[in-house]
């Protein structure tokens, strides 16, 4: 290791994930008690339960439950009572911000040690809906010190007035949005995209904390069926992400000097080198394209260019995988290839979706396979919303030679086209693209982005049947259709 290198350099030294699998709801761990198990675990991981008591900060990302300082319970009951606690707004890319602006507070001298975690009992939480019953998990009242990260609106009164609101409605419409743009067939599409989430499915048969570890074949993922449902149009059950998991996970990081004077062995080192962030406009009617990120690939690729590596030389990547659809953008805005493998966990459908935590087990399974490659980079992307918010993460166990960089992209991203929107269109449109959703007894209701004549975009939904049916069997985007006043949509050519 250098002997130059700044004692303010920040090193990832501690991780864990744990997994609870019980079909006792009430034998169940509630997700404070979890991150607790994973704190104490991820020192132990570090060979130093001295860090514990060190700790200067605990930094919560938030989960789908109504803690209100969840980092206070945690820090006394992990013996660092005075620790300053933090917590996010909801969105799956705070795990990488937060560690982005853990390693700056660290290389600044603001901290010597924080503990990141997170944690989710969605599995325990749904088997006691389903029985009647309340979980009876601890308050934790109060407020944090401090909330890193600004809650974002997502929707513009047009997704609104159409009821467009949910990741699985928007991550299905960017899907067709791309296959149209490939000019692929649907059928073309679905043997292609199953096949690349087969390959997410055999990372995590090899991952020891993947959720879903058996082996689950390309067809048997495309073809719907009595455990494979169709949810909305081109993703059945096995193409979402997998919430239904109880995990846990914590990362310790500290300054080199802090590590060194505590005696933690150089083989729980791993570095973070660089980090970026950026968002899309909040809103997805304002997108220029539907299958397009610029905030990826502005964010994405300066990531890359500042840690001075080619994607070639990247030994493991984790890309954010809520939907298939958020894998394939991040790949080509960044410019990595779908051929080689884009996960180290198995993703969210297969290795498990803990909700706004997934990243925080991608960096955990990150740092353990590259200390088993000394000298290897690694990069993890983090995404929130409907492809709104991201950010990046590169990492290594050689130590960065410029010191930890961080780029906040934002400036060059809001200075790109966007487009405007209108609500209660009454008139001609080209559908741009669209989705069916479904429940147990078929297609409910198909929702269409469309193009009006002057490039503005605007929402509306079908509701006839057969026209549902025949929008998951024949190719929709491009067509011209006639949009009521009123949000309803009929095809007309």
């Amino acid at each position: 290791m250098p002997g130059n290198l700044s004692p303010r350099t920040p090193v990832l030294v501690g991780l864990a994930q744990l997994e609870q699998r019980t079909d006792d709801f009430t034998e169940a761990k509630e997700p404070l008690e979890l991150m607790v198990d994973a704190v104490r675990a991820a020192a132990e991981d570090a060979g130093c339960t001295a860090l514990l008591e060190q700790t200067d900060a605990v930094r919560v990302i938030r989960g789908i439950w109504r803690y209100g300082d969840p980092g206070r319970v945690i820090a006394e009951r992990v013996g660092c009572p005075k620790a300053k606690t933090a917590i996010t707004p909801f969105g799956g890319n705070f795990v990488q911000t937060v560690l982005n602006r853990t390693a700056l507070d660290i290389q600044a001298g603001h901290l010597d040690v924080a503990i990141l975690t997170g944690a989710e009992c969605g599995k325990s939480y749904a088997l006691a809906r389903k029985a009647g019953e309340r979980m009876q998990w601890t308050e934790c009242p109060g407020e944090p010190d401090e909330q890193i990260g600004k809650d974002t609106p997502m929707w513009f009164e047009a997704e609104k007035a159409r009821n467009i609101m949910m990741p699985i409605q928007m991550y299905p419409i960017f899907e067709n949005a791309l296959r149209h743009a490939r000019g692929e067939s649907p059928e073309e599409h679905s043997r292609r995209v199953s096949e690349l989430w087969a390959g997410f499915n055999a990372v995590a048969t090899k991952n020891p904390h993947a959720w879903i570890r058996e082996s689950i074949s390309a067809e048997e993922i495309r073809t719907p069926s009595a455990s494979n449902r169709m949810v909305g149009f081109p993703y059945p059950k096995l193409m979402n992400s997998n919430s239904h998991v109880d995990q846990s996970a914590a990362l310790i990081l500290c300054s080199l000097e802090k590590a060194r004077s505590l005696g933690i062995s150089q083989d729980r080192f791993v570095f973070p080198h660089v980090g970026t962030d950026a968002h899309d406009t909040p809103a997805v009617s304002h997108r220029d394209e539907l299958h397009r990120s610029p905030g990826m690939r502005l964010a994405g690729r300066r990531a890359l260019e500042l840690a001075e590596v080619e994607v070639t030389d990247l030994e493991h990547v984790d890309v954010y995988s809520c939907f298939p659809s958020a894998v394939q953008v991040a790949a080509e805005e960044i410019g990595l290839p779908l051929d080689r493998p884009l996960t180290v966990t198995g993703g969210l459908t297969f290795g498990g979706g803990p909700m706004n935590n997934y990243v925080m087990h991608a960096i955990a399974r990150m740092a353990q396979l590259l200390r088993e490659a000394p000298g290897k980079m690694g990069l993890c992307t983090a995404n929130g919303g409907f492809l709104t918010k991201h950010a990046f993460g590169v990492y290594s166990t050689a130590p960065p030679e410029k010191g930890y960089q961080h780029e906040d992209l934002q400036a060059q991203v809001d200075a790109l086209p966007a487009r405007e929107a209108t609500v209660d269109w009454d008139g001609e449109a080209t559908i741009e693209s669209y989705t069916v959703m479904f429940d147990a007894d078929g297609p409910t209701i198909g929702h269409t982005a469309c193009r009006l004549a002057d490039g503005r975009r605007t929402w509306a939904n079908v509701e006839d049947r057969d026209t549902m049916t025949a929008m998951t069997r024949e190719e929709f985007c491009g067509r011209p259709a006639r949009i009521d006043g009123q949000g309803r949509l009929t095809v007309t050519g």
